[in-house]
């Protein structure tokens, strides 16, 4: 996987440090060594000060150079297809107000609009709906959906986000990783690194875009946000990445080497076999009050394709119905791992669900490919921020 750390900048940069002021003033004719990559053979009687105890910093930190990508690729851009038309029921009226949109069991019955079977209920929610078929009667189209039929009037064909962002990886990365997000507090990548650890440090030149993935060599906690070192004198911050933190032993329960690891303060999930990471990816989990719950589960159930709806009226969320909602892995109650068709790119790496556990569609089906029944699903929040069963009460869960 190409690198976005642009190592022949970062070296042009470091070598600007040559001119830094020295740690201690060596002796007048005495030669000051060369960073180890530039010295032609093994150096003797020269002073390790300046540039090389700037670099031998910096390998302490890990950061060698030339920078080497992280160990990981793409994956396969195809395994996002999916051969599903959605539309989005309109729940609203043309005077605004939230009605209930009508379900016909024949095309007749909707031409002529009686004789309804069901509804689709109005919802603090979007509802999805499914289609196979487009009918023409009188210049009005008719759909047949996964409910039965309806009028073009009541739903609107909506465009399937079709992406993954995961990588899969053939041993587990040394050090944590992560991805830059789209947005963080108003402002839109590519993002500045800063130069130290601290908002008031003067901005690099070096820019970070969108979903980059980066390595982190170093995390400082600097009031209430954590910095990341993500190359020489670079600095992002926990506002600006979500990050992986490579295992380096199964959860509590886990004996087969197999789990996925979900990480709800990061909003990452990593996939562990043979005790080795061989996956990660951006997720949206629970939103405030409809957590997703912390604890060590199983796989129980697994679906290409299902239905899910809910009705959280009594609570945040209100009613819900997602058809065809694919690649899903029940896990926990209603909770499942699964993809989003509904959901944009840059919603990925922050809360946003009814309690499941929402993935790009493309890496839910790499996960849902790779996952057994029985597979060990691991939830933890090591911010602490969520609750535990002890603390609040646990609904069933939903999308």
């Amino acid at each position: 996987m190409k690198s976005r750390l642009f190592a022949s900048a970062i070296i042009a940069l470091l070598l600007a440090t040559f001119a830094t002021p020295v740690s201690a003033a060596p002796s007048a004719g005495d030669p000051l060594c060369l960073p180890d990559f530039l010295a032609p053979k093994p150096q003797a009687d020269c002073l390790p000060y300046g540039s090389t105890g700037y670099f031998k910093k910096l390998a302490e930190l890990g950061i060698k150079l030339p920078l080497k990508p992280l160990a990981a690729r793409l994956i396969d851009p195809q395994m996002a297809d999916l051969d599903i038309n959605y539309a989005i029921v309109n729940t609203m009226d043309e005077n605004g107000q939230v009605i209930q949109k009508p379900v016909f069991a024949t095309l007749a019955d909707a031409v002529a609009n009686t004789n309804p079977r069901s509804y689709v209920r109005p919802g603090d929610s979007a509802h999805y709906v499914s289609y196979t078929s487009v009918q023409q009667v009188d210049g009005q189209s008719y759909y047949f959906t996964d409910l039965g039929w309806m009028r073009r009037s009541d739903i609107s064909p909506s465009q399937v986000r079709r992406f993954g962002m995961g990588i899969h990886f053939d041993t587990t990365p040394s050090r944590p990783f992560g991805w830059v997000l789209e947005y963080a507090a108003g402002e839109m990548a590519p993002f500045q690194a800063r130069t130290a650890p601290n908002l008031g440090a003067p901005r690099s030149n070096s820019t970070f875009g969108a979903y980059d993935v980066i390595e982190v060599f170093d995390i400082q906690q600097v009031n209430d946000l954590y910095w990341y070192l993500v190359g020489p004198d670079l600095w992002l911050n926990s506002l600006q990445m979500r990050l992986v933190f490579p295992a380096t032993e199964p959860p509590p329960g886990v004996d087969n080497g197999r789990w996925i690891e979900i990480n709800l303060e990061q909003q990452s999930i990593a996939v562990y076999e043979d005790n080795r990471m061989v996956f990660a990816t951006l997720i949206a989990t629970g939103l405030d009050g409809l957590w997703t719950r912390p604890g060590v589960f199983q796989v129980y159930e697994k679906h290409e394709t299902t239905a899910m709806s809910g009705d959280f009226s009594g609570g945040a969320g209100g009613y819900y119905y997602l058809a065809d909602v694919p690649w899903t892995l029940y896990y926990d109650q209603a909770r499942a791992i699964h993809g989003a068709y509904w959901r944009q790119k840059q919603f990925f790496g922050y809360q946003g669900s009814h309690g499941c556990v929402n993935l790009p569609i493309g890496d839910a089906r790499w996960i849902f490919e790779w996952a057994d029944v029985g597979d060990w699903v691991y939830v933890h929040d090591p911010s602490g921020r969520t609750p535990t069963d002890e603390e609040f009460a646990y609904g069933a869960g939903a999308p």
